[in-house]
């Protein structure tokens, strides 16, 4: 018999719904998209005007508002070109050098006498002894320190170089170690933008390398370059320094082993933090962040260290109870707490005046990691669609024409039946869109190709559910027992043709990038959606439709 259960009906029924209300918000595209960019601006703390209660009143809060993003190719975006600061990472390797250098001429004092680092220019790490006559052995030890440089150029070189005059000793990155620093500067600047900018695949952005400093941003579906700049956020370097004292001076000195950081907590407005300038561990050593809520219920970040900073961190609070700590971000000291106890669980808490929006976003930027380097951005502007209207338009009018002569060949070819089909067919797409939108997935016109594909799929699924359900017709079999062999056999020649496409969408997905992801991602979804509307969607009508008219004799 041609039976589905009342659970299986309303099952269908509710996904079927929930598919077209998601959907539903690409139909008013331009008003949902004011009604969010309302929302965020009165989130985000702007002054409620006339104009953003109209916005956000446009569309009504309890739908959906996800949305598809439009691609380069058919909407534009923003536009980036940044120079990236290595002589930042210089900086870093040196004051990560110090404590190596330090405790390799501890072991020398005899000969070498007190050691005391000097202020030095950038990417220097100047060290002073006081015994002028161990000079030589304190370059020996420290070039003991250095490692080989493994690179196309740089083979037979080490990583450092030591040199000395009088009682001061010099440490510089050799040029070998400096080209092979900048390389991975880039290539780490690179992925962390990616991650940043595209933190679950489907945005489709722009973002190569070009010389040997800079880095090409673009990202589609983003209306200007500063909504860019803040999504890529700033370089989010965490860093976590022990505490010498505070001070209200701007202007107060250190030594050349202490650095001055404001903090930014409104409570502690014009307050300076004087550290101790090498950490005791960076964000290097996260292996998550969440946004969270402390113990008042205000918004804050929950980390935690690997093993390694989680070991460090351990030491340090084990040693220092009752000592403040600076929890740093970007030079700036978000707060300072107390060691009540040793935290050694390798997890901890950062709070500090944050919104919601700020506590994710931070979160994120952490999660990402830190850039190793400010980049400086050259070039800052909005960008208009690539192909042109022309191309665009061109496309609209081959996906309307491709779909409506699918819908007339199927009602052509198996009538009522047909009929079905394209009703399924139209829900099919409406679905795409609605996982599209609830993935926040870019649709290019490498995307919008994978849907035609996925159409001519979803229909040749029909057809061959079809084409079977006449062949048991010609066997005499009455009409509802046709039906319910035309679907079980055709069920695994369906579902072989479909998994094995999925297959070459996901590692299309996985290897590939741009437009080749973009293709992938559309042409996936349609597998899964094309997989539902053809095997339960159809059968669903077939059976309202069979139970309403109970037929002797059904024409396919």
């Amino acid at each position: 018999m041609l039976q589905m259960s009342s659970w299986q009906r309303v099952l269908i029924l509710l996904t079927v719904l929930l598919g077209l209300v998601l959907a539903l918000p690409n139909g008013f595209y331009t008003k949902v998209e004011k009604h969010n960019d309302a929302v965020l601006q009165l989130e985000a703390g702007a002054p409620t005007t006339p104009e953003l209660t109209a916005d956000v009143a446009g569309w009504p809060d309890f739908m959906p508002s996800g949305l598809v993003n439009l691609g380069l190719d058919l909407r534009g975006g923003a536009h980036l070109l940044a120079e990236v600061q290595v002589e930042d990472v210089y900086d870093s390797r040196m004051d990560g050098l110090w404590p190596e250098v330090r405790d390799a001429l501890r072991d020398a004092r005899d000969t070498v006498g007190t050691i005391r680092r000097q202020p030095a220019a950038p990417g220097v790490l100047s060290v002073k002894i006081s015994n002028p006559d161990g000079l030589q052995e304190a370059i020996t030890r420290v070039r003991a320190l250095a490692s080989p440089v493994y690179s196309l150029t740089g083979n037979n070189s080490d990583d450092i170089e030591v040199s000395g005059q009088g009682d001061v000793l010099t440490v510089t990155l050799s040029d070998a170690e400096k080209i092979a620093t900048d390389d991975r500067t880039m290539q780490q600047s690179l992925e962390i933008i990616r991650r940043r900018v595209d933190e679950a695949g489907t945005r489709e952005p722009t973002i190569q390398r070009q010389g040997d400093r800079r880095i090409l941003i673009q990202v589609p579906g983003i209306g200007s370059a500063t909504e860019l700049k803040e999504l890529i956020g700033t370089t989010a370097k965490l860093t976590f320094h022990p505490v010498i004292s505070r001070t209200s001076n701007a202007n107060e000195r250190v030594s050349g082993r202490q650095i001055l950081v404001p903090s930014i907590d409104p409570q502690e407005q014009g307050t300076f933090y004087i550290l101790e300038q090498t950490p005791v561990v960076t964000g290097e050593d996260l292996a998550n962040a969440q946004p969270a809520f402390d113990q008042n219920g205000q918004p804050s970040v929950n980390f935690s260290f690997n093993t390694s900073g989680g070991r460090k961190f351990g030491i340090f609070t084990s040693e220092n109870v009752g000592a403040p700590f600076a929890i740093v971000l970007d030079n700036e000291v978000i707060s300072a707490p107390v060691i009540r106890e040793a935290i050694l669980g390798g997890s901890g808490q950062i709070s500090g005046n944050f919104s919601v929006t700020e506590s994710t976003n931070l979160a994120v930027l952490l999660r990402a990691g830190a850039l190793p380097a400010e980049m400086n951005f050259l070039e800052e502007r909005t960008i208009g669609p690539e192909l042109g209207q022309d191309s665009i338009d061109a496309g609209k009018i081959a996906c309307i024409v491709a779909f409506i002569g699918v819908l007339v060949l199927m009602f052509l070819s198996y009538g009522t039946f047909g009929v079905f089909a394209n009703i399924a067919l139209i829900i099919n797409v409406a679905m795409i869109f609605a996982l599209l939108s609830l993935i926040g997935a870019t649709l290019t016109l490498p995307g919008i190709a994978g849907i035609v594909l996925t159409i001519g799929m979803a229909v040749d699924a029909n057809v061959l559910v079809f084409e079977r359900i006449r062949e048991e017709l010609k066997t005499s079999k009455g009409p509802a027992r046709a039906i319910e062999l035309g679907y079980e056999k055709a069920l695994s020649a369906i579902l072989d043709a479909n998994i094995t496409t999925f297959i070459v969408a996901v590692i299309l997905f996985v290897m590939g990038s741009g437009p080749v992801r973009g293709f992938s991602v559309t042409l996936g979804l349609g597998i899964l959606t094309s997989v539902f509307t053809a095997i339960y969607v159809t059968r669903l009508m077939i059976v309202f439709w069979f139970e309403r008219r109970r037929p002797k004799q059904i024409e396919v």
